[in-house]
């Protein structure tokens, strides 16, 4: 219906007409009642011909209206005239996205501030269960001071075939199950496929926008609607990096995880996603964001201390320099320790000036000291191999004694309880991780290891979480209605999610993913979570969430900062943290190592069978927000950058490397080290988290877990087909025979056996292998190398399989053994171990307290 100007509409008198399309024309009309211009979209009659059409586009309309948020268009009021309906709406002075992007790419930061009102918007009208379904540059509208309002929510299931007339047509919008919803190009693979929309499907269409934002073409497009359709459903587009050199890491790891094929593997919220682009914007403000951290999305498996960084903050420097002194409303640092080493844990003691720590100085075992909040000197408290974990209100420690380290920074150690006071340490539990006291110091919440799962008990026997990789940093809530920890998806590795559990077990993700989580605490008036995490790399700040998710930064800067223990008057206890990861080898036929480090977090996976080339990753912030796959000589020649992802294991042709983006679920990807694109060899719902390839090259072992289930090995045949599982839950490889028909598998127990590839029975080996990691099988099959278990130096055995003799081959050690390098955490062996890489991480720390926050 096209309306001449004059015409009434109820109260409201058109003026102009502003445009047309699928769903209607817009016109500028007068409200004379208010005295104000408003935009009027009036609907084909056809909605008025059938009932049920009409009274659900009442529905959705209402529905909208009550939103209330200012990055959605405001509706203002609906009607009928001349049996088509029409909608009145908020007049906006601007252009729609789709007419921006007819002049090219936008910035990327300004990508990411539209991006983030977006979702924004998507994340209140989820909350409502209003899912748009028909996203698109051309329902996204940028007005003349650059806020963003979504355009036509609540309306697009509405649409029917017979009004789709564009390139890329809306489909059926109907919600029945086997219609097809969205606009091509923009709808999710659920939609192409006709199943239901939910939230996420929203979020991949804001992926796909994202993507164009940024690069200027359409992630998903072909000659006919047939082609784009199958892009959706079986291509990935070109990394951004290839169209826009100036995309930071995290961005490409976001955009990659809003457009997962499944569901499932996508930012399971548009508040996740917001808090994730609002990490990686760096802006406060309306626009923008209040934000920290750059992000991430990690994993891996490392042992990525707690940042790499800078040695001294510039905060901290002014701390140095004035002491208690400071400028108004800046917070003041005062440091408490000068020694060089690692500190592990602090905690404030109830009278708040008393500090307990747990340091290991000079190369020496973790020992617990105490030191006063204005005084510099330490005291022993004759403690050894202890770390402070929690101390109650009636000045009760809870230790964890023995800390012994599994993958990464997952270790396990006897939960112990010791007077303030003084007296000998009383052991209650094996296998814990962590523990914190109730608030009136009766009970404790626990975090331990029980077979291959890790739970979180309060009391210790109730289970409230669960989970197939590792928790840390529970603490209990000051009314004691719940618990606040980090939740670390990736084995091994220190990034995660803050999240909530009630004392029913309901559980509530209260962040996004951090690529680097470590250190939480209540806020004084228990309203706020504390912690410190970093979206990419290790520069971890302070920031603070609510359990109603709303987010904010207390302290930020150049550095590396742990959150350890909030005072009641709101002092914070606080390590700064020096981390790097060190590569040392030795190249055939030379006598002496050298330093085959490249950035800052080298972790070696595989090493060629001459030993002159080692592949390894790069995990922190080096590595970018997706990490990076690295090839270098050992003779310390310039590494090669192969693409992004954790490296696994070197093909037996020497043509490839396997690896895995940071995605979830993991998938395993070859990447070519000479000429070739890469190749995708998984694409299932099974996690992949370390691989190993066949000596024949045509099959792969894994380290995965299917959704619901626990971590096993499976094998692949790349020629196609499903995985296999090979072993039970719980049992993971760790080496494949050199004729491949043997697997040598390890648990959580550290008991190991070997496992028949095809069938048979598992083969115990002794208990002798129980302190060591395999590193390498030999060439002839009779033996393993393997290396001592967290051991500064480290021994390298050969064992023989069928004897269980040890033979001691050679030791590795670093230099300076100070900072907690904790052990040799890596080894590579060529053949016959003639040429090695192996791997360490040190960690240095200072501790501070800083007051002065808010």
């Amino acid at each position: 219906m096209t309306l001449a100007l004059g015409t009434k509409l109820g109260p409201y008198e058109i003026v102009s007409p502003l445009g047309a399309g699928g769903m209607g024309e817009v016109y500028r009309a007068r409200d004379g009642r208010l005295d104000r211009d408003v935009a009027v979209k009036v609907l084909p009659a056809s909605f008025s011909r059938d009932a049920d059409r009409l009274h659900r586009f009442e529905q959705e309309a209402r529905a909208t209206a009550a939103l209330n948020h200012p990055n959605i268009l405001a509706i203002f009021d609906i009607g009928v005239h001349d049996q088509s309906p029409y909608v009145v709406s908020e007049l906006l002075e601007g252009e729609t996205l789709r007419q921006r992007l007819t002049q090219g790419s936008l910035s990327v930061r300004k990508a990411i501030d539209y991006a983030l009102q977006i979702s924004r918007g998507l994340a209140a009208a989820h909350e409502k269960g209003i899912v748009h379904r028909d996203l698109k540059p051309e329902n996204i509208f940028i007005t003349k001071d650059s806020r963003v309002k979504v355009l036509d929510f609540g309306l697009a299931k509405l649409t029917s075939p017979q009004e789709s007339k564009s390139d890329f047509p809306t489909l059926t919008l109907q919600t029945e199950p086997g219609v097809v919803l969205g606009t091509m190009g923009y709808m999710s693979p659920e939609q192409a496929r006709g199943r239901a929309a939910d939230p996420r499907s929203d979020l991949f269409s804001l992926g796909t926008i994202l993507y164009e934002m940024v690069s200027g073409k359409r992630a998903f497009h072909g000659e006919t609607p047939a082609d784009t359709i199958s892009a959706i459903l079986t291509k990935e587009p070109p990394d951004l990096s290839e169209t826009n050199r100036s995309v930071p890491p995290g961005l490409e790891r976001i955009v990659r995880h809003c457009i997962e094929k499944e569901p499932q593997a996508r930012f399971q919220s548009a508040h996740d996603l917001s808090f994730d682009l609002e990490a990686l914007s760096g802006f406060s403000g309306s626009t923008a964001a209040a934000s920290a951290a750059v992000k991430p999305v990690a994993h891996g498996w490392r042992f990525r201390a707690l940042l790499t960084a800078i040695l001294v903050l510039g905060a901290l420097a002014a701390g140095f320099l004035f002491g208690r002194r400071r400028m108004p409303g800046a917070p003041a640092f005062h440091q408490l320790t000068f020694r060089r080493g690692t500190i592990l844990s602090a905690r404030f003691a109830p009278d708040g000036q008393t500090v307990i720590y747990g340091a290991s100085w000079e190369g020496r075992p973790m020992e617990l000291f105490s030191t006063r909040a204005d005084g510099v000197d330490s005291r022993d408290l004759d403690l050894h191999n202890a770390e402070i974990l929690a101390i109650s209100a009636s000045g009760e420690m809870a230790l964890l004694l023995d800390r012994q380290f599994g993958v990464g920074w997952d270790s396990t150690g006897k939960l112990a309880r010791v007077s303030l006071s003084g007296g000998a340490p009383r052991e209650m539990m094996d296998g814990a991780q962590n523990a914190d006291w109730s608030p009136t110091g009766s009970n404790l919440a626990v975090v331990r290891q029980a077979g291959s799962k890790y739970r979180l008990e309060y009391p210790p026997g109730k289970v409230l979480y669960e989970s197939n990789a590792w928790i840390s940093h529970a603490r209990v809530a000051p009314k004691a209605e719940g618990i606040a920890f980090i939740d670390h998806p990736y084995m091994g590795d220190d990034g995660g999610s803050i999240m909530f559990v009630d004392l029913s077990g309901n559980t509530r993700k209260l962040t996004g993913y951090f690529e680097s989580a470590w250190g939480l605490a209540w806020s004084p008036s228990g309203k706020e979570i504390w912690f410190t995490a970093a979206v990419i790399g290790a520069n971890r700040i302070l920031q603070a969430v609510t359990l109603s998710g709303k987010h904010r930064v207390l302290l930020s800067g150049a550095g590396a900062l742990n959150l350890e223990d909030v005072a009641h008057d709101g002092r914070v206890l606080m390590i700064h943290n020096t981390a790097r990861r060190v590569a040392i080898g030795l190249a055939p036929g030379e006598s002496h190592e050298r330093d085959l480090s490249w950035l800052d977090w080298t972790n070696p996976s595989d090493i060629s069978p001459d030993g002159k080339w080692f592949v390894f990753s790069e995990q922190a912030a080096g590595g970018g927000g997706g990490y990076s796959v690295y090839i270098r000589k050992t003779d310390g020649s310039p590494a090669i950058r192969l693409g992004e992802g954790r490296s696994w294991g070197l093909s037996p042709d020497g043509r490839w490397v396997l690896s895995s983006p940071l995605r979830k679920p993991a998938q395993l990807v070859a990447l070519p080290i000479g000429v070739g694109e890469p190749k995708q060899l998984t694409s299932d719902s099974v996690d992949h988290e370390f691989g190993y390839w066949f000596p024949d090259g045509h099959r792969i072992a894994f380290i995965g877990s299917e959704p619901g289930r626990g971590v096993r090995t499976y094998v692949q045949d790349l020629a196609g087909g499903p995985p296999r599982a090979v072993t039970p839950e719980g049992v993971y490889a760790f080496l494949i025979s050199p004729d491949g028909q043997l697997l040598l598998c390890g648990d959580s127990a550290n008991s190991f056996s070997i496992y028949p590839v095809e069938s048979g029975s598992p083969r115990p080996l002794s208990a002798t292998f129980s302190r060591d990691v395999p590193v390498s099988w030999s060439n002839d099959g009779k033996s393993v190398y393997v290396l001592t278990r967290r051991e500064v130096p480290a021994h390298l055995y050969r064992i023989d399989l069928a004897t269980q003799r040890r033979e001691r081959v050679r030791d590795f050690a670093p230099s300076d053994p100070s900072g907690m390098v904790t052990g040799v955490s890596s080894a590579i062996l060529a053949a016959h171990a003639n040429a090695y890489v192996y791997g360490y991480p040190r960690l240095l720390s200072d501790l501070y307290i800083v007051d002065g926050l808010n």
